[in-house]
């Protein structure tokens, strides 16, 4: 019989979603209508969304660096990795009042959020771009709280959370189409990562790669209005800057292409090596049976202190540190140690339970892995060796695909961070070498690598929730012929007249499903007549359960190699309730797929 399909994941996104009537009440219907009729009206809310990301993320930064200046006595705006000195005590017991707190968070919240919090990538991908506004900043304030305390996480997951977040409720509100929610969920995840870096193109691709999964001429205009907005937000408020420029960096020759190729190589090997470092810790602490709960918390911070013990670096995001590493020419120990340490804190703070992601993370390594690269072959052969900027540049667009599957989002943000065209050649062929590797070798993102650790099917943020829709309870149809599989087949071939069924349903005695007899098999030949129906009978063990999605379905028929399969009320009584005919599934599917096609490329 076909395996029974996994439980959907009812997460909050699903709670929140409110029905279209339910968004009349905070915008007039005459602003809906132009929003959802007019290309135009769709523009300015994604421009609203930008302006408000570029609020939201620089109030969130602020927050960060305040926490860093209190809870580790810097000074105010001082990167918190860049920071030379600072006190044991504070170094190994701030991480674990964090963990403290954080963990009662997790407490108080247990139950009240039912399922798993949707991201933007989920939420575009099966929940038609709604995310559940309260668990959103509760994610976004774990997030804070996290980076706050100096776990070794990017503050970007909390950004890009917060301002989809926003804008999915925006367009509740508005009453949006699915593709349209989808559409201006991406804009606030552009919004996010264009203000987090003051680079509107990264931001944009960011959101046509990871959150959208398309990019189409319609989108284009909503995308790059939020982006540029929210840059200029930045730019106004004077809170995010360019990153310092590494050096100067020297254009890619064409005898450097091999060596950027080169860059490129070990950077999506290392990229699959630290997605599997944060599973690995995860795992690992899971599996020890005293660390549950608040225990593994704190046990996972006292090892992120002992590691900032050794060096500061870290510590938080790590903007400060990749800035001294790249303009103060380390030595290759310096850069190998930082190295691992840098993975080992990230991975062990993601695996205890911190919020946050890999986003600056992946950019850091990637960067000291470019220029340990540089470093180590200018010993031997300095003429030949990547000028060390060139390397870094590289190396950080190549170790940035590989996690985030974003090859054209980390092309960009090394163009703007540069402002060189030459050096963004070495990037480009660095980060499409690095992408090939890892789709190739490992198939994930690291966000798309969470979610097949937690069991799943989602590849990208393309949508499929409405694959999941089409179940077989939607698919068959009720009005189907049974028989008692004990019935003589002479008397069946009276009951049932040639040209009046296609297929009989058998029941067994006991009322369970019995198999399916073919109207030709049953008038095509001659029969004895003491002969039963049960003899006649196919598909016995293959059946449907209502909750099998089209996927399954499919999947089944390839299987059975039937035409037709019955449809049992559950797996134990086995009562049949309908008939699906893969004609149909096909038919069905086409015609949505068809439908969903023309949401994406045609508004």
């Amino acid at each position: 019989m076909s395996a029974p399909s996994r439980p959907e994941v009812k997460a909050a996104a699903a709670q929140s979603s409110a029905s279209p009537s339910s968004g009349r009440w905070l915008f007039p219907a005459g602003l809906r209508n132009f929003v959802r009729n007019r290309e135009i009206g769709l523009v300015i809310v994604a421009a609203m969304i930008g302006l408000a990301s570029g609020l939201l993320v620089a109030a969130i930064a602020t927050l960060s660096e305040l926490a860093h200046s209190v809870l580790f006595d810097i000074p105010f705006e001082s990167r918190l990795s860049a920071t030379g000195v600072i006190s044991w005590q504070r170094t190994l017991l701030v991480p674990i009042a964090g963990a403290i707190v954080l963990a009662l968070i997790s407490i108080y919240y247990v139950g009240r959020f039912k399922g798993q919090l949707a991201d933007a990538i989920e939420a575009n991908a099966l929940y038609g771009g709604r995310v559940s506004m309260r668990g959103s900043l509760l994610i976004s304030i774990q997030t804070l709280l996290s980076n706050g305390f100096g776990a070794s996480v990017g503050l970007e997951a909390g950004y890009t959370q917060i301002c989809a977040a926003f804008s999915s409720h925006i367009g509740q509100r508005l009453a949006a189409r699915r593709a349209d929610m989808r559409l201006l969920v991406a804009c606030g995840a552009a919004g996010a990562i264009s203000a987090a870096f003051s680079a509107p193109l990264a931001g944009a691709f960011f959101a046509f790669e990871v959150v959208l999964g398309a990019y189409t001429a319609a989108s284009l205009v909503p995308v790059i209005a939020s982006a540029v907005a929210a840059w200029l937000v930045t730019r106004h408020l004077a809170h995010q800057q360019f990153l310092m420029v590494p050096g100067v960096p020297t254009p890619v020759s064409v005898e450097m292409i091999g060596q950027v190729m080169v860059v490129g190589i070990l950077c999506a090997f290392f990229s699959i090596v630290v997605m599997l470092a944060v599973a690995f810790a995860e795992r690992m602490l899971q599996r020890i049976t005293w660390l549950r709960g608040a225990v593994r918390f704190v046990v996972g911070a006292a090892m992120l202190g002992g590691l900032g013990l050794l060096t500061p670096t870290v510590l938080g995001s790590g903007h400060g540190a990749m800035q001294i590493l790249l303009v103060s020419n380390p030595t290759w120990l310096m850069l190998t140690t930082t190295i691992l340490l840098k993975t080992a804190a990230s991975a062990i703070s993601l695996g205890a339970g911190f919020r946050g992601g890999l986003f600056f993370a992946s950019l850091m390594l990637g960067s000291m892995i470019g220029q340990l690269y540089s470093t180590v072959l200018s010993g031997p052969f300095p003429s030949l060796a990547l000028q060390p900027g060139t390397a870094a540049v590289a190396g950080m667009a190549a170790l940035g695909t590989g996690v985030l599957g974003a090859p054209f989002s980390m092309i960009c943000l090394a163009l703007e961070l540069t402002g060189d065209f030459s050096v963004t050649v070495g990037a480009v062929v660095a980060a499409s070498i690095s992408a090939m590797i890892v789709r190739e070798l490992f198939g994930y993102s690291f966000a798309t690598w969470r979610f097949h650790l937690r069991g799943e099917a989602i590849r990208g943020p393309q949508d499929i929730g409405w694959v999941r829709q089409i179940s077989a309870a939607t698919l068959m149809r009720s009005d189907f012929e049974s028989a008692p599989a004990g019935l003589p087949i002479v008397e069946a071939q009276k009951l049932f007249p040639p040209g009046r069924i296609k297929q009989v349903v058998l029941r067994q005695t006991d009322g369970r499903y019995g198999g399916i007899v073919e109207a030709p098999e049953l008038h095509g030949t001659a029969h004895p007549g003491d002969q039963s129906l049960d003899r006649l009978a196919h598909q016995r063990h293959e059946f449907l359960l209502p909750d099998v999605t089209v996927r399954d379905i499919l999947a089944a028929f390839d299987r059975s190699e039937a035409d037709v399969l019955a449809v049992v009320n559950n797996a134990d009584e086995r009562v049949t309730i309908g008939l699906v005919s893969e004609a149909h599934v096909l038919r069905t599917f086409a015609t949505e797929l068809e439908r969903r096609n023309q949401e994406v490329f045609f508004r």
